[in-house]
């Protein structure tokens, strides 16, 4: 490690450190191939880079793909020339992200919402269950969530919408127009990465115009998977959770995979 990247690791270090125990996200670039070997530098949205990998228009250009890299929670190496030049192979920078854990929020305290929470913290998630529904929005009835909350999907959106992302899912299975077309509405207006309704196909065209009357566009509603999750044949809570859940990863890795959005004909043979 050269003097320079050594004497600009504390700050790099105390910041990072500061920042995973605040649970905020961040990335750490470091130079592993080429010159300035070990030099940092640490990303942050919304602040100034720390450090330097010993060039400012390399510096730039890092910076910008780690925002990018860190949005999709991704980690990886990429290859730069000595100021940033693209398809250039000079220097070789490893970015890695920290990332909080991805959210998905389930609105309705249905039978299908304890199979699909049970999944998803397989897979890594915080759940999150919403529903106005006093009686049925409880702890007990759905102990494997993060947190249970008693409101309505756009009140509870508009709270908590600004914190959604790329990696984040919002999964809508209440079959009620009066709850699930708030909440398509406020999900749309977040940059979530997934957004999934449940139903059958005469219910969601029931749905579509109601969202139509609301104001929602056909451009806006491509962003919604219904019904909700591929096409697997599943029929139980737990084979739905499954069909969900593969669907959710599909659009994160941007796979083709047979939707049931994208199909016809009834949903259970």
């Amino acid at each position: 490690m050269s003097a320079r990247a050594d004497s600009s690791a504390t700050p790099v270090y105390d910041s990072l450190n500061a920042a995973l125990r605040a649970d905020q996200p961040i990335a750490l670039a470091t130079v592993v191939a080429g010159e300035g070997i070990g030099a940092k530098l640490l990303v942050k949205p919304g602040a100034d880079p720390i450090g330097s990998l010993g060039d400012p228009d390399l510096d730039r250009v890092v910076a910008r793909d780690a925002l990018g890299e860190l949005e999709a929670g991704l980690t990886g190496t990429r290859h730069y020339g000595q100021h940033g030049e693209a398809r250039e192979r000079d220097v070789e920078v490893f970015i890695e992200s920290f990332v909080r854990q991805p959210h998905m929020v389930i609105f309705g305290a249905v039978d299908f919402t304890a199979s699909l929470g049970r999944a998803a913290k397989l897979l890594g998630y915080r759940v999150t269950v919403c529903d106005a529904r006093e009686v049925f929005a409880t702890p007990q009835r759905f102990p494997m969530a993060d947190e249970v909350i008693c409101d309505w999907p756009d009140r509870y959106l508009a709270r908590v919408g600004a914190s959604l992302g790329p990696r984040d899912a919002i999964c809508v299975l209440t079959h009620d127009a009066k709850f699930d077309v708030p909440a398509i509405v406020g999900a749309l207006a977040t940059n979530v990465g997934y957004l999934g309704a449940m139903g059958s196909r005469g219910t969601h065209a029931k749905r579509v115009a109601r969202l139509h009357e609301e104001g929602v566009t056909d451009d806006e509603l491509t962003r919604v998977m219904a019904p909700i999750g591929l096409d697997l044949g599943a029929r139980t809570p737990e084979e739905t959770a499954v069909a969900i859940c593969a669907e959710i990863i599909a659009t994160r890795t941007g796979r083709a995979a047979p939707s049931l959005r994208d199909t016809d004909g009834p949903i259970h043979a």
